[in-house]
């Protein structure tokens, strides 16, 4: 066994309980879109106005990413995770106790301030805690915690508040929060800080197309997928009858293909460069989310679509974030707060689309919306690589004498 192999085995334990951290904040977002009638019905709202809860949710968390990194660099990383957990346990709390759609809204947003101080940092510690040869693998098995959010999590939640209540489910994910505070700052330890850098330092990367490019199709990726989850049960009526069971069943098949290729997406880019892994990936997304209308007459057909679409969309994150981390290695953490942005600023404009499509095509331009915003993605992945490092005086001055431009970029 190699020096590298050693090391990524002695960080397994850190990334598996980052991975839990990242599967509770997951399951929180994603498990909305089963609980979406239930909720609706326990808060004497509609499922359209709950919807946008997601929206105002994750704007939220657009926001209160990089402000977290701008604010708090030096508080040591296991502390800073650990209190955005607590956060945002108290928060989905508040909204597991909830009234009415303004209580909901107000705690889900707790939550997501909670969510924006734990996920760019768990994700800078994978990239961190791994040596560059296994950097691909770390990020991988952290971002598996989202995978499993959406295998497991989502399905899992629906069922339970099938069963005991939407407001049960919700109380489950508190639970498990509350454990995961307890265990970051005594298993999660020697992640280094970042340094303190100027808000200007900050807004460097945004200078560079190479960055700026990744980001959009981390944006454009994120609200192409969710433009189809979000409505899964409008786009799949025709294929479950309505049968929240069977709706249940696809969202089963999605996410334990997600696994795989979540799975494989690691090693497949360590190996083969972030830039064929991610083209293959969004292709597959769009022929996916193109071929869902076409298959929506047999349940079988639509599991099959599911799982294909499942494999695509989760192998996409990972050689995107491997892209933002290789264009300059020293300032990946600042890179990665954006990535956060990028992906909440996603997650909140796919329901006005998806809401646009419905109203215009019907459930059919669901999918059509989703594909057609997952070719702009990968339109702005491969305009990436047609920019060249910026060099103006203020973006050099910026980033810091001592500081360097990775030479390869996808490896």
């Amino acid at each position: 066994m190699t020096l590298v192999e050693q090391s990524y085995r002695g960080a397994t334990l850190k990334l598996v309980v980052l991975a839990a951290a990242m599967f509770v904040v997951g399951t929180n977002a994603f498990v909305i879109a089963g609980l979406l009638p239930r909720v609706a019905a326990g808060l004497g709202s509609t499922a359209e106005a709950v919807s946008y809860s997601i929206t105002i949710y994750s704007l939220l968390v657009a926001v209160a990413a990089p402000a977290v990194s701008i604010l708090l660099p030096r508080v040591p990383r296991a502390a800073l995770m650990a209190v955005g957990l607590a956060v945002f346990a108290a928060g989905t709390a508040v909204a597991a106790l909830a009234p009415n759609l303004g209580v909901f809204i107000a705690g889900r947003s707790i939550a997501g301030i909670g969510g924006a101080a734990l996920v760019p940092t768990a994700t800078a510690a994978a990239a961190s805690l791994a040596a560059p040869e296994t950097r691909g693998r770390a990020l991988a098995l952290v971002g598996a915690g989202f995978t499993l959010a959406t295998a497991v999590g989502s399905p899992l939640g629906t069922a339970l508040g099938g069963i005991a209540g939407w407001r049960f489910a919700m109380w489950c994910i508190v639970a498990i929060g509350v454990l995961l505070v307890a265990a970051i700052p005594l298993l999660v330890t020697g992640v280094p800080t970042s340094a303190t850098v100027s808000l200007r330092r900050r807004l460097a990367p945004l200078a560079d197309l190479r960055v700026v490019a990744p980001l959009a199709t981390t944006l454009l990726m994120v609200a192409g997928f969710n433009i189809v989850y979000i409505f899964s049960a409008a786009v799949t009526r025709a294929s479950t009858g309505g049968s929240g069971t069977l709706l249940a069943v696809l969202l089963l098949a999605y996410g334990v293909a997600g696994v795989a290729g979540n799975a494989v997406a690691g090693p497949f880019t360590d190996r083969f460069g972030n830039r064929r892994v991610a083209v293959v990936a969004l292709a597959g997304q769009a022929v996916a989310l193109i071929a869902l209308p076409f298959a929506e007459a047999s349940f079988a057909a639509s599991i099959v679509v599911f799982a294909i679409w499942g494999v695509a969309a989760f192998a996409i994150a990972i050689p995107v974030q491997h892209r933002l981390v290789n264009v300059d290695p020293e300032s990946s953490a600042l890179a990665l707060s954006w990535y956060s942005t990028a992906m909440y600023v996603g997650i909140a404009i796919a329901p006005p689309i998806g809401t646009l499509a419905l109203a215009a095509g019907g459930a059919v331009a669901v999918p059509v919306a989703g594909a057609v915003v997952t070719v702009l993605a990968l339109a702005a992945f491969l305009l990436g690589y047609a920019a060249r490092s910026p060099r103006p005086a203020a973006y050099v001055q910026a980033r810091g004498p001592r500081e360097t431009v990775a030479k390869r970029a996808d490896s």
